[in-house]
Parts: C-alpha cells; structure tokens; sequence
C-alpha cells in the first residue's frame, strides 16, 4: 500500500504553516509544504524540524499550470496518489492599495479562485477513496453575496449550478470590472470578498459532482480561519494555529464520516450560507 500523504498550499507561513504543524502531529503519512519560492519554503522545513516535525516540501506556484503539473507527477511517481489536499494559498490586497480595481479584481480572482481550481483539476484524478479537501475561504465571501443583485445571488446559490457556469460567472465579474459597470451588473466593488466567494461555490460544486464518482468517501469542504494575526491582517485576534484548527479538523474527518460535505464551516461549525443573511454578518477575513 502507497504511503499516504497531504498537501498544503501556500505553506510556508501564517495559517499554512499553522495546518502543516498540526498535520505533522496528527496525520499519519507524509506533509508536503508548498511554496512559489523555494528557499521559504525550505526555511519553513527547516523551522518546524526545529520543532522536531518532519514535513517534505515541493514547490507550488498555483497560478502557474506548470508548476501545478510538477507536483502532479511527483504526485504519482512517489505515492501513487493523494489523501488530503489542503488548498490554502491565496491573495489579498491590503485596503491601503493603490492598485487599480481592475488589477485587483483579475489578481484575486485569477489566484483565489483559478489557481485553486487549477489545482483541483490536476490533483482530483489523485485522490483515493476516503480522501479530504479543504479550500480555505472567507466570510468576506458570503459578505460579498450579500451585497449583490438578487439574479446574481440566485446563480451563485443554485443547487444545479456547474463548474463551467461558475467558471463564466468569474469571468464575467472580471470583464464587467475592466468594463466599469461591475456595479451596474450586480457585483459589489470587492474583489476579494468576490473571488473567495467564488470558492465557497466552488465547493458546493465540487461535493455535488463527487456524488457520481466512483471513490468511497471523498469529502469536500470549505472554511474561514476567522480574523488571524498573519501578514494579511496583522492585528488579527487569533493565532495562525488557532486560525488552522478548522483547516485540520476537516483534513482529519474520519473515515465514513459522511458529513460535512460540500458546506462552508467556521470554528468547527457549518456557516448555512445558502439562506437569506446567514453567515453575512461578519468582519472580514
């Protein structure tokens, strides 16, 4: 029997690294630590070893398909597949930027929600029976969903939404932003909130199209560290392994658990964001 193992993105710091501690002590298989840059992420390795926790590391840019593809193949090569991916890398312009919103809307976008489903579709041919997902979103999400056009609501809570009619309702954001009648159309003015919402569907998306497949047991999920201490919100209550705890309970649902699945969960619990208001009421991140 292959050897297990567990992928984390955008691992080499904050609530990434804080998953990876507590998978080391917790999962019984190899971590892998992610990172676009190489030495971080093998300075992460080296300052958990310190901790007396062997986690492995491979670089990951995820808005690069071939980085993706890499991993992928090492994937396969080394362990024949995967049992839990943690997709925690992602991006956020701090409220002081000058950038253009255009810019941000096709950053955040482009990385929050592409790059994770990128990802996705590389390494879900991966997973084996009884595997775990986790795509770490936000309540700035299900706050965007409550600041858009109610057609826009409709689509995006869908029971019968698709990946591709997700795919073009993402795009569409993007291209009515650099149009400039994002606002006209039903988007809110926040291109983070509106990428990571785009997760949190993802999600729903996901679990409803695991239902066919052959694989026992796959649970997909999502989640929201709450405010943590970490370089995109330094004065964050929480700590980063506070902030992971969410994150790990779900990469170590137990086998046959068969719930959650496809749902949005913050400190531990299922955030019902399909219904009027619920879950919208939140400080952001």
């Amino acid at each position: 029997m292959s050897k297990r193992v567990v992928v984390v993105t955008g691992s080499n710091k904050g609530i990434g690294l804080a998953t990876v501690r507590a998978l080391c002590k917790n999962f019984d298989g190899d971590v892998f630590v992610t990172a676009r840059d190489e030495g971080r992420g093998q300075q992460a390795i080296k300052d958990l070893e310190k901790e007396n926790l062997h986690p492995k590391f491979h670089q990951l840019d995820i808005t690069s398909k071939e980085s993706i593809g890499k991993l992928k193949e090492f994937l396969e090569k080394n362990y024949g597949g995967l049992d839990v991916l943690v997709n925690n890398a992602g991006i956020a312009y701090k409220s002081a930027s000058t950038a253009p919103f255009t810019e941000q809307a096709e950053v955040s976008v482009g990385c929050n929600f592409f790059g994770t489903l990128d990802v996705c579709d590389a390494l879900f041919p991966l997973l084996r029976p009884h595997s775990r997902v986790v795509h770490v979103a936000s309540r700035a999400g299900t706050m965007a969903l409550g600041k858009m056009g109610k057609e826009l609501v409709t689509k995006l809570r869908s029971s019968t939404l698709t990946q591709p009619e997700l795919i073009a309702l993402m795009n569409q954001f993007v291209s009515d932003v650099k149009a400039g009648n994002h606002e006209a159309k039903g988007w809110p003015a926040w291109a983070y909130g509106t990428s990571k919402l785009g997760v949190i569907a993802l999600t729903a998306v996901q679990a409803r199209a695991m239902t066919g497949d052959s694989r026992e047991d796959i649970l997909i999920n999502c989640c929201c560290p709450g405010l943590v201490a970490t370089d995109m919100y330094p004065k964050g209550p929480k700590t980063p392994d506070q902030g992971a705890e969410t994150s790990v309970y779900l990469a170590l649902l137990p086998v046959n658990a068969g719930k959650p699945q496809g749902e949005f969960l913050g400190e531990k619990k299922v955030i019902p964001w399909l219904k009027d208001g619920a879950g919208m009421n939140f400080n952001p991140l």
